[in-house]
C-alpha cells in the first residue's frame, strides 16, 4: 500500500525520531479503539502522506490525558497500548509513537507543543487531527489553531469530520457501553473489526481439564469492562485463527475469583502456556451464572460449544 516497505516501528517517548521517520504525517490523538470515525482520520492521514510522498505515523498519548489529571477515575480501555499499535500496523501506518503524559507534557502551552514537538522533534510533513481535537494546557489548542500554526511553519493541517453509521454516531464511549452489555456485535459494526484483546496464556487451576474442556486462560486489563459470560471467539496464535469458545467472568460455581479469560479451542491440541495471544469476540451466547455442581456446567458447556461452532461456521 505504501510507497516504502520498511517495518512497522513502535517507538514509545522518542527524543530522537528514526530518520526515516522524520517530517512524517501524523495523526495526532488518542484513537482509543481504532473504530471507524478513527480509520477515517487515518485514511485521510495515509493520502496525505502519499501525496506528500512521506511517512505516516499515529502519535498518541499514556496514559489517557484524563487518566492523569483524574488518577481515580478507570477507563475501559478499547485498545490498550500494545492492541493499539497491532491496529495501526494493520492499518497500514509505519510507526505509533506514544509520548508520556506526564506533568512536563501536561504543561506545555499549545505553541510550545507545536514549536518544541512537532516542528523541532519530529519535523513534522503533515497533521490529520479530528474536529474536536483540543491540546495543550488548560486544552486550549483547538483544532483551528493547529492548522493556523500549520500555515505559520509550513506543514499542512488536515481536520476531518465526525463519521457517522447512519444516523448512529461513532464513538468510542458507545463501543465500551456495548461491551458492557455484552453486546460485540453492535460494538464490531461501529468498530469495523472484531473486537480483540492481546494477552499472555497463563496457568489457571486445571478445572477445564477435568470437565474435558482444557482451556487458554489469560487476565485481561484491570479496566476491563467487558460482560461477564460466554463467547464465540477467535484465538490468533502466530497468525493463525483457532475457532473456539470462551468464559470471561469469575468462574462462580468453583470460586468467584478475579476476572479472568477462559477459552476452550476447537480440535486443538498444543501446549499455549506462556504464548502471547490476541483472542478476537465474535459474539455473545449468554450471561455467566451460577450451577449447582458440575454436571449441569458441563451439559450446559457441551450447549454452548455447539453454538459457538454454529456462529463461527455462519461467517
Amino acid at each position: 500500500m505504501t510507497h516504502h516497505n520498511h517495518t512497522f516501528q513502535n517507538l514509545k517517548d522518542p527524543f530522537q525520531i528514526a530518520s526515516e521517520l522524520q517530517g512524517a504525517v501524523l495523526a495526532i490523538g488518542n484513537f482509543d479503539g481504532v473504530h471507524k470515525g478513527h480509520q477515517a482520520v487515518l485514511d485521510h492521514a495515509k493520502k496525505m502522506g502519499q501525496r506528500l510522498n512521506r511517512p505516516v505515523a499515529l502519535l498518541n498519548f499514556e496514559p489517557h490525558p484524563r487518566e492523569y489529571f483524574q488518577p481515580d477515575l478507570k477507563i475501559f480501555r478499547l485498545s490498550p497500548a500494545c492492541v493499539k499499535a497491532r491496529l495501526a500496523e494493520r492499518f497500514d501506518l509505519d510507526a505509533m509513537i506514544t509520548l508520556s503524559f506526564n506533568a512536563d507534557l501536561a504543561a506545555k502551552t499549545a505553541d510550545v507543543f507545536i514549536q518544541d514537538i512537532l516542528v523541532d522533534k519530529f519535523n513534522i510533513g503533515g497533521a490529520v487531527i479530528g474536529f474536536d481535537f483540543q491540546f495543550g494546557a488548560k486544552r486550549t489548542g483547538t483544532a483551528q489553531y493547529l492548522k493556523d500554526a500549520g500555515e505559520r511553519f509550513g506543514f499542512e493541517v488536515e481536520i476531518t469530520p465526525e463519521l457517522r453509521a447512519g444516523t448512529d454516531e461513532i464513538s468510542s464511549t458507545i463501543i465500551r457501553q456495548k461491551l458492557r452489555e455484552g453486546d460485540v456485535k453492535a460494538a464490531n459494526k461501529l468498530l469495523g473489526y472484531n473486537w480483540f484483546i492481546m494477552g499472555k496464556v497463563v496457568h489457571g487451576q486445571k478445572l477445564g481439564r477435568t470437565l474435558g474442556y482444557p482451556t487458554a486462560n489469560i487476565r485481561l486489563e484491570n479496566s476491563c469492562e467487558l460482560k461477564h459470560g460466554i463467547y464465540a471467539v477467535r484465538l490468533n496464535l502466530d497468525g493463525v485463527d483457532h475457532d473456539g469458545v470462551a468464559s470471561f467472568g469469575r468462574r462462580p460455581t468453583f470460586d468467584n475469583g478475579a476476572p479472568l479469560l477462559e477459552v476452550f479451542i476447537f480440535d486443538f491440541k498444543a501446549d499455549l502456556y506462556d504464548k502471547h495471544v490476541s483472542v478476537s469476540f465474535v459474539d455473545f451466547i449468554r450471561a455467566e451464572v451460577k450451577f449447582d455442581g458440575i454436571e449441569p456446567l458441563i451439559e450446559q458447556m457441551n450447549k454452548d460449544s455447539a453454538e459457538a461452532r454454529q456462529i463461527l461456521s455462519d461467517i
